[in-house]
């Protein structure tokens, strides 16, 4: 789960199932941390080690080419925040827990572990996982090291992940990239139905629309911010939760446009196309 980021001043990402990526600075279109983080990796929100989240959302920004003669220093900016993003968003369980001690239960009803039933862990998410519906409207950036996958085994927690940067499908503006950033994890030592939880009242607390979704494992939401603050640049970033007995999965988006040359895809478009997706993702886990 992720949680969100620290309202004031911008910091790179959420932490929680979706912890996702930093606000974009002025004058270097491109995408960011979600609204509401700092705006230089470390500020605002403290590592706690690496829990769902993972190594970190999106690889290496878009490289090589982006329009607007800025491209070069935006894409290392969106790489290294791409990479803090995933980073925080393993500190978002202890955050959440942190934030909403009263939520996460410690009785032996809580805590004890929940079946895992079919699902099972793969060497490549980013095959497994991979978003169709987002990528109707954008391409995968593929230069660099994006996309890029990592899977872990472990007793306790198996975990695997996919970053990618993209590209806004015939987008012409360097304002046209996004991130996207998928994690799955299972877990074998705990119940993780108290820490979705409080990672969503967090999000909640910090000023996103929350929604819930039906159909998706016994507990899903949609999370979404629209910061149109800045007078040059709107950066949006929404992410989609979901649990299924001792399964967890998270996928985000984050992106920054520059006001007047590109409009990000709305709310209900961005809904629709992570909730599609993470039901396909869900369903692939089990095959």
């Amino acid at each position: 789960m992720t949680t969100p980021p620290p309202s004031q001043p911008p910091a790179p990402a959420p932490n929680g199932p979706g912890y996702g990526f930093p606000r974009q600075a002025p004058g270097a279109p491109g995408f960011g941390p979600p609204p509401g983080l700092p705006a230089s990796p470390g500020a605002g929100v403290p590592l706690a080690g690496t829990g769902p989240g993972g190594p970190g959302p999106a690889g290496p920004g878009p490289a090589g080419g982006a329009p607007g003669g800025r491209s070069g220093g935006n894409l290392r900016r969106n790489a290294v925040w791409a990479f803090v993003g995933a980073l925080l968003a393993s500190a978002g369980w202890t955050t959440a827990v942190l934030v909403v001690p009263g939520m996460v239960g410690s009785s032996s009803g809580d805590s004890a572990p929940r079946g895992l039933g079919s699902y099972h862990v793969s060497d490549d998410f980013c095959a497994v996982g991979k978003p169709n519906r987002l990528l109707e409207k954008y391409s995968v950036n593929t230069t660099g090291s994006s996309p890029s996958h990592h899977t872990d085994r472990n007793p306790a927690l198996d975990s695997m992940n996919c970053s990618m940067s993209l590209k806004r499908t015939g987008g012409t503006s360097d304002s046209e990239y996004a991130s996207v950033y998928l994690r799955a994890d299972l877990h074998k030592a705990v119940n993780p139905a108290p820490e979705l939880s409080a990672n969503k009242e967090t999000y909640r607390t910090r000023g996103y629309q929350i929604s819930s979704i039906p159909g998706i494992g016994e507990d899903a939401y949609f999370v979404y911010k629209d910061d149109g603050s800045s007078d040059k640049y709107r950066d949006v970033y929404a992410e989609v939760d979901v649990r299924d007995g001792g399964m967890t999965f998270y996928i985000t988006y984050s992106a920054s446009y520059t006001q007047g040359k590109a409009t990000p895809p709305s709310m209900d478009e961005l809904r629709t196309m992570l909730q599609s997706d993470a039901d396909s993702a869900v369903r692939a886990m089990r095959k």
